[in-house]
């Protein structure tokens, strides 16, 4: 049997690859992998085919199956909730996109799903499965998103060992609140990113700088700004940069300054991150891989990470302190995995795409890189089109790579020479721009979960 289906394969591999365009026989392939429990394979038939035909539920929700099967589970998510808006979804992605809001702990959300799903196709239904979901025949899905933690009460617990344990003693104390810091580097330091330091201070600076102004038209000063993009584009370097724009105070949070192993103590550890930040207006505050602490709340079995979520949200309204004069940036590589309620208005309710910097920013951030070595005759914009699709951190790899070459050089001649035009571009031509993965990565959520157009940037990019 196990040599018939790997002949059934190769006659359909064969028969796609004399025939790559037919979206049928392409179909047919994938499923046959994912049929084999060859996951990773079915996924890269299905994207194929997606690439021919990209409204094709079929092709979707073999995705999401494909997807589901390598443990992907976040990733299927993604592609269930595009399907089960469509009016004509399969019946087999509500059930499969019940079970991942399932896995989830999104029990009462799953059991809706569920029954949707066997509605439309009676010979769907699991009783094993609705039984785990609490269903019984005519008794809706109990549960919700918001449902009452059995753990919370007004002791901290903590999961230790896989049993939740009770915080006391000299444990209950907390870290210091975060460092201030106040930049000396301004957007002059930034190379390129025009339209975002305009964007920033439309936002953030010159509700400070023109107060009355913003005043007199009832808008508050302060505000949040999500920036995402590629990693080493320089999402850090301009959050900085903007609060020694306006000589504000800098505060950097990254999830270790927040996460605490005792349930209660990391909602506290935030808090008082806030009110440290709302002490010293105006500050920015700058939460850098924020997806890590504001993850989604569907991607969440235990339900300590969703108090944790609730406390960010209450602190980004301001439910009980002003946030006047509070500027909040976050930044992040994955945005699809933040939880949609940051994005509501008040909240990060500006999203702007840091892209990898372009030919004339390339050849600014390289001039910035250089400074203080010794160089003969560089000609910048020159480099500047040899590095296409190169990040901010990519080019600093440039530059450390030619030094380290010129050194060799210098210890074997006993004479050190100046870096010249070549030395960077030969230097260039041994490392690939890392924003390349990334990119393969947020084509597949621009094309599939891009509600409202939120993702159009990436798209834009890609297609320029």
């Amino acid at each position: 049997m196990a040599n018939a289906d790997s002949d059934a394969l190769a006659q359909l591999r064969e028969a796609v690859q004399l025939s790559p365009k037919n979206v049928p026989l392409r179909l047919a392939l994938a499923d046959a992998f994912l049929g084999a429990s060859r996951g990773a394979e079915a996924e890269v038939e299905y994207r194929a085919g997606l690439s021919l035909a990209p409204t094709h539920a079929g092709f979707k929700l073999g995705l999401a199956r494909a997807f589901h099967a390598q443990g992907k589970q976040g990733q299927a998510l993604v592609v269930c909730e595009d399907l089960v808006k469509s009016a004509d979804c399969p019946p087999r992605a509500l059930i499969l996109h019940a079970r991942l809001l399932a896995q989830a702990g999104e029990t009462g959300a799953a059991g809706e799903q569920y029954q949707r799903g066997v509605a439309r196709d009676a010979s769907l239904a699991d009783p094993d499965f609705a039984s785990r979901l609490g269903l019984q025949p005519g008794v809706e899905a109990e549960g919700s998103e918001d449902e009452e933690d059995p753990f919370a009460d007004d002791e901290d617990t903590a999961l230790v060992d896989g049993k939740m344990r009770v915080s006391g003693g000299d444990e209950d104390e907390l870290e210091p609140p975060a460092e201030i810091e106040r930049p000396k580097i301004s957007f002059a330091d930034v190379g390129g990113m025009e339209a975002l330091k305009e964007e920033i201070r439309l936002k953030i600076i010159y509700p400070l700088t023109h107060a009355e102004m913003y005043r007199a038209y009832g808008k508050s000063i302060g505000g949040g700004i999500l920036l995402y993009g590629p990693p080493g584009c320089g999402k850090t370097h301009l959050a900085r940069a903007t609060a020694g724009e306006i000589k504000a105070g800098f505060i950097s949070i990254g999830i270790h300054d927040v996460l605490d192993m005792w349930l209660g103590q990391s909602e506290r550890r935030l808090h008082e991150i806030f009110e440290q930040a709302r002490r010293n207006r105006p500050c920015v505050l700058f939460f850098d891989e924020v997806d890590a602490l504001g993850a989604s709340r569907s991607d969440m079995k235990q339900s300590a990470g969703r108090h944790l979520i609730n406390q960010f949200l209450s602190e980004l309204d301001g439910a009980k302190s002003s946030n006047d004069g509070l500027l909040i940036l976050g930044a992040t590589n994955a945005p699809w995995h933040l939880d949609s309620a940051f994005r509501r208005p008040g909240r990060f309710d500006r999203i702007l795409f840091v892209p990898p910097p372009d030919a004339s920013a390339r050849a600014a951030v390289l001039r910035l890189h250089m400074q203080g070595k010794p160089a003969e005759d560089v000609d910048y914009d020159h480099l500047g089109k040899k590095t296409d699709g190169f990040s901010g951190a990519d080019l600093k790899a440039v530059v450390d790579v030619t030094v380290e070459n010129k050194l060799r050089e210098a210890i074997k001649s006993g004479v050190p020479g100046p870096i010249r035009t070549k030395d960077l571009v030969n230097a260039a031509g041994t490392l690939k721009p890392t924003t390349r993965e990334w990119f393969a990565t947020a084509r597949n959520y621009a094309l599939y979960a891009n509600q409202g157009g939120v993702y159009d940037d990436i798209l834009k990019f890609i297609e320029r």
